[in-house]
């Protein structure tokens, strides 16, 4: 397996890890009380983000100067950019969920995106 396939592979995973965190941990605090004291932990939030920035940091930096790199660059970084959002700026807080779901799926789908031409490019 390439780096890139690696990095894309990576990404995609985090982003999922991500989405689940923020769709499926709130349903399951409505039924185990244990949960619900997970739901808010802010930190969990900035551990996926710092895990994604280098990770498709990475991606975006080997993809540039490829066919398509421009495009999947700015959909990487403003998939990054919402999530960042999300998780580091409190005022935004009555939203961070919203916008960590567009920031995830725009991410991963960029990952997808890319990982799909390059398996078709043969």
């Amino acid at each position: 397996m390439t780096i890139a396939k690696t990095l894309d592979s990576t990404a995609i995973g985090l982003s999922g890890l991500c989405l689940a965190h923020c769709l499926l941990l709130p349903v399951g605090a409505a039924f185990l009380p244990l949960f619900a004291s997970l739901a808010d932990m802010e930190w969990v939030h900035r551990v996926f983000v710092l895990l994604a920035i280098p990770v498709s940091g990475l991606a975006i930096a080997s993809a540039l100067g490829t066919r398509g790199g421009r495009l999947f660059a700015v959909i990487a970084v403003l998939g990054l950019l919402l999530l960042f959002v999300a998780a580091f700026v409190e005022a935004l807080h009555d939203v961070e969920t919203p916008l960590t779901v567009a920031g995830g799926l725009l991410l991963a789908g960029a990952h997808g995106w890319r990982w799909f031409q390059r398996v078709h490019a043969h």
